[in-house]
């Protein structure tokens, strides 16, 4: 699955357009490298995200193409997340 459309679907960030331009801006890499919006990901990658100043790391559990919004959480597990950006997620 392309990252912009993971990061959509799983709620990490609420807008494809929005997740397209953090990757595309450099400000989100894929187990250590910097990657574009339509790189692939797979489970057990490590998705490092950086909002502003503060930065939230993810490893990928699950990649499902249609997830119900209650389930979106069971797609990721948590690394490292700065509290503002837990904030902004929920």
């Amino acid at each position: 699955m392309r990252l912009d459309k993971y990061l959509k679907v799983s709620r990490i960030i609420k807008r494809r357009t929005v997740a397209k331009e953090a990757c595309d801006g450099g400000r989100v890499s894929i187990n250590g490298k910097v990657a574009k919006a339509g790189a692939e990901v797979k489970e057990n990658d490590i998705l490092e995200i950086r909002f502003g100043n503060r930065v939230g790391k993810y490893r990928i559990v699950d990649v499902r193409e249609v997830v119900r919004k209650e389930n979106a959480a069971e797609m990721y597990a948590v690394l490292e997340e700065d509290p503002m950006v837990a904030a902004e997620r929920n």
